[in-house]
């Protein structure tokens, strides 16, 4: 079953691997980092840090996400910084919460 894509749930799965497809083949990103939550009675935002390998950079796009506990869902990714360590990529979440 697919686990929800809140703060919560991403929370538990910090520094654990998440597969993304990329032309059939699989890309291996680790959940890095995560803002601080922002929470309004109307709103939440958070953003959240993945890396990549070096050798298979990913586009700013939508890709399709996998992990063992959340199940399989999209995500707009969108890479922010390249080092030794490889490609770091941003999701951010900006959405209204329901009454």
């Amino acid at each position: 079953m697919e686990a929800a894509l809140t703060y919560e749930n991403f929370a538990k799965q910090l520094s654990t691997e998440f597969q993304v497809d990329q032309e059939g083949e699989q890309v291996q990103l680790v959940l890095i980092e995560m803002s601080q939550l922002k929470k309004t009675e109307r709103q939440e935002e958070f953003s959240l840090m993945f890396r990549g390998p070096l050798e298979r950079p990913l586009s700013q796009a939508t890709h399709q996400f996998k992990h063992p506990e959340m199940g399989d869902f999209p995500l707009f990714i969108v890479p922010i910084k390249r080092n030794e360590d490889g490609f770091n990529y941003e999701a951010v979440f900006n959405r209204f919460l329901e009454s």
